[in-house]
């Protein structure tokens, strides 16, 4: 089964920073948003903005007409919510179910799975701002992808139709790797906030901006660090 053999139906459940955006990239791909789910009145209008023709609709019913639904709701939130519909047997056979929380593999989908459904667990490495500015970062974005050997390959599309792309996390390693954006993510926050801070205190109008260039190259450079093979030394007189 591959998602690019045809036209998927697509829920969304929760239009916070994540869902809506992952919902426009897979529409410009060509599939169909069914509706989205959205409770605060900050999440109606993003949804609005951001998939202006899904409906926002109850969840039972995003889930009865969606041939992919896609859980963008927050981690702890997950668990009974997959729970519960599977308790009203909402979950169909055949029906894809993917989550997008970074701590978890597939094994939080299991009560859905048990009914038919094939689980996915996707998660965009990136930082989301909740506006239409993450639809075009999705390019520059790794997904991991957590599933069961057959269904890898969904998973693997669905990145690549948004524009991502795919790397595999074993089930086991689910925890470790959710460490590891929570460290990248808590990290670089918190050292922005001190520096911008401390600019804003000997008078540096526009902190962020200041520094923006700065943590970009910084960042950057780190990065290409890492990716450098070992093997490889620099020779006498040269700068890398």
């Amino acid at each position: 089964m591959s998602a690019r053999a045809g036209r998927l139906g697509i829920g969304i459940i929760g239009a916070g920073h994540v869902g809506p955006i992952l919902g426009a990239a897979l529409a410009g791909a060509g599939h169909a948003i069914i509706g989205i789910s959205a409770v605060s009145d900050e999440s109606r209008d993003r949804a609005e903005a951001i998939l202006p023709s899904a409906p926002i609709l109850d969840i039972p019913v995003i889930v009865e007409r969606s041939e992919l639904v896609i859980l963008a709701v927050p981690d702890a939130e997950l668990p009974a919510l997959v729970e519960g519909l599977a308790a009203t047997s909402s979950w169909r056979a055949g029906q894809l179910v993917l989550h997008t929380a970074a701590g978890f593999g597939t094994a939080v989908l299991a009560p859905a799975q048990a009914l038919g459904a094939i689980p996915l667990a996707i998660h965009p490495a990136m930082d989301f701002t909740g506006t239409s500015i993450d639809i075009g970062r999705l390019g520059e974005t790794w997904f991991a992808v957590t599933a069961p050997v057959p269904v890898q390959p969904i998973g693997q599309a669905l990145v690549v139709e948004m524009g991502g792309e795919p790397v595999i996390v074993a089930e086991n390693d689910r925890a470790a790797y959710a460490e590891a954006i929570e460290i990248a993510t808590a990290f670089s926050r918190s050292i922005v906030a001190q520096a911008t801070g401390i600019l804003s205190e000997i008078g540096v109008e526009h902190p962020g901006g200041f520094l923006s260039s700065l943590v970009r190259s910084s960042v950057d450079n780190a990065l290409r660090e890492t990716s450098r093979p070992e093997s490889i030394e620099p020779l006498d007189g040269e700068d890398f």
